[in-house]
């Protein structure tokens, strides 16, 4: 693959370019917040042994894991965010790889 094809990004939005936030640069700092605050949530949803609190958690949880994604969704629209894209042999071998730890299961191949 070459460069232009391994990229997978929109024409980037132009944002001016100053010692001051912009508005690329805040919304980057809010997508770094939102990521900090689902992986200290699912630490915390990993140790909680009352319910009611997993519970409450779990719904802060997933609004904040929902709102990372509409955070990202819009940096990728605007060209802010641009991904990698994987190769076909790659994705067969990563495929093939953990296909054949589902013999591991402790149930075989019975995945529900």
């Amino acid at each position: 693959m070459n460069q232009n094809q391994s990229k997978i990004q929109n024409p980037e939005t132009q944002v001016q370019k100053t010692p001051q936030m912009n508005d690329r640069d805040f919304i980057n700092d809010i997508l770094t917040t939102e990521k900090y605050m689902t992986d200290s949530y699912t630490t915390a949803l990993h140790e909680f042994s009352h319910d009611a609190l997993y519970q409450d958690v779990l719904a802060i949880y997933n609004e904040t894991a929902n709102a990372q994604r509409s955070i990202y969704n819009l940096m990728f629209k605007k060209g802010w965010y641009g991904i990698e894209a994987a190769e076909a042999q790659k994705l067969q071998q990563s495929h093939q790889q953990f296909q054949g730890y589902s013999s591991q299961f402790p149930y075989g191949n019975q995945l529900q």
